[in-house]
């Protein structure tokens, strides 16, 4: 990798850039000579207020228990202490759930991939207290995706409709459906991709001769394959723009894993059109956290695209954007929709661009067609388009007269 290169964190407020300093998994000598002068203008609510947004509380916690780290308010201390105890409950309580989930598919021969949650707190930081989870991402094959479902409303977990269809297209315009229990007050997300299409990734079958065993429950719980669970943690954090520090320390442990193999993971991530969102990743978490590089993960962080496409990240950290917050702020909408797009390799935008010729729910709407003839939203859509944006147009000029 470039030596000389490094990210432009000139518009980043010094408060995240403590932040930063304080989660490198390998401490920065005399930490405390390096701030003291900024010390007394630090603003510690914002400080707080990151750490919770970008969820790394808890290892921020106990990294400043382990360090004795002696400088930092009693206040801000204790305020972490208290949501790292209440995370360490949740995690513990989405623990018994997943075992319990995947024991139940199990009995009815659905297999099932973790994609995150408990498994991966447990594998990357070796402590389910350790990484905080707001939900659990099950995998499933296709063709057990209805079982499941009506295997989770026996459970009594309600379904969130909130996905429009015409013609089919939520199989691969979208890649989860989202279930929440009342009483439990669990959600959880069932895949039947890695992410959203159109885009190429490895398919279930594949991913499943690759699983691994997690050992934190009794019955056993599979997950992705280390190499596999690289893939989608690089491609999850980039479509979200790296907005929470939580996926790029996930990448900073799973980089220092020794039994990262690159000789299987560079071609993966080549034949799955990754290798961009790959270098952007190594390249925010060894700039940004001190990730370790050498050998051919130092060749990947070292390529032109994925400097640029860590940069532009760079944009998310600074303004602490909650892309779940919707609707989004049209400047960062617009921002986001752009940065998107550069995410994209050549395949997946000519995929991309070809997918807006293919009926939309939005066309359904527009013009209300008995399901037999639904095939002539294709030949209709560019008109009920323009119709849209049209209306859309007028209203607006309307509402400014």
């Amino acid at each position: 990798m470039d030596t000389t290169w490094e990210l432009d964190r000139s518009s980043i407020p010094k408060e995240l850039t403590l932040l930063l300093s304080l989660l490198r998994t390998d401490p920065e000598p005399d930490l405390f000579a390096k701030y003291r002068d900024e010390l007394s203008g630090m603003n510690w609510d914002v400080f707080l207020q990151l750490a919770f947004h970008h969820r790394v509380y808890p290892a921020l916690h106990t990294n400043l228990h382990r360090r004795q780290i002696a400088w930092i308010p009693l206040q801000v201390k204790l305020q972490l202490q208290q949501q790292y105890q209440r995370n360490t409950f949740e995690m513990l309580h989405l623990t018994s759930e997943m075992e319990f989930v995947s024991r139940v598919l199990s009995e009815v021969s659905i297999r099932s991939l973790m994609l995150k949650g408990p498994v991966l707190a447990a594998d990357l930081y070796g402590d389910l207290s350790l990484r905080t989870c707001g939900d659990l991402d099950i995998l499933v094959p296709m063709q057990d995706l209805e079982k499941t479902e009506e295997l989770l409303r026996k459970l009594g977990y309600v379904k969130d409709e909130y996905i429009q269809t015409v013609l089919n297209d939520w199989k691969w315009r979208h890649h989860h459906v989202t279930f929440f229990h009342f009483q439990k007050r669990i959600k959880i997300e069932v895949h039947w991709r890695l992410g959203p299409g159109p885009g190429k990734e490895p398919g279930f079958e594949s991913l499943w001769e690759r699983k691994r065993t997690s050992s934190i429950t009794p019955n056993p719980v599979y997950y992705l394959g280390r190499e596999d669970l690289f893939l989608f943690l690089v491609s999850h954090g980039a479509r979200h723009g790296w907005s929470r520090l939580r996926w790029l320390t996930d990448i900073d442990q799973l980089a220092r894993q020794e039994a990262l193999q690159p000789v299987k993971l560079i071609p993966l991530l080549k034949q799955n059109r990754h290798l961009h969102l790959a270098s952007q990743a190594l390249v925010l978490s060894s700039q940004l956290l001190g990730t370790p590089l050498s050998g051919p993960l130092e060749g990947v962080a070292a390529g032109h695209r994925g400097k640029s496409l860590a940069q532009e990240a760079l944009f998310y950290l600074r303004e602490m954007i909650n892309l779940h917050s919707e609707p989004l702020p049209e400047p960062v909408s617009r921002y986001h929709k752009r940065h998107l797009f550069s995410l994209m390799s050549l395949h997946h935008k000519v995929l991309f661009i070809m997918n807006f010729f293919y009926p939309y729910p939005e066309d359904a709407e527009t013009l209300k067609l008995p399901k037999s003839v639904h095939f002539l939203y294709f030949p209709l859509r560019p008109l009920l388009w323009a119709w849209r944006k049209t209306k859309k147009l007028a209203v607006s000029q309307g509402g400014t007269s």
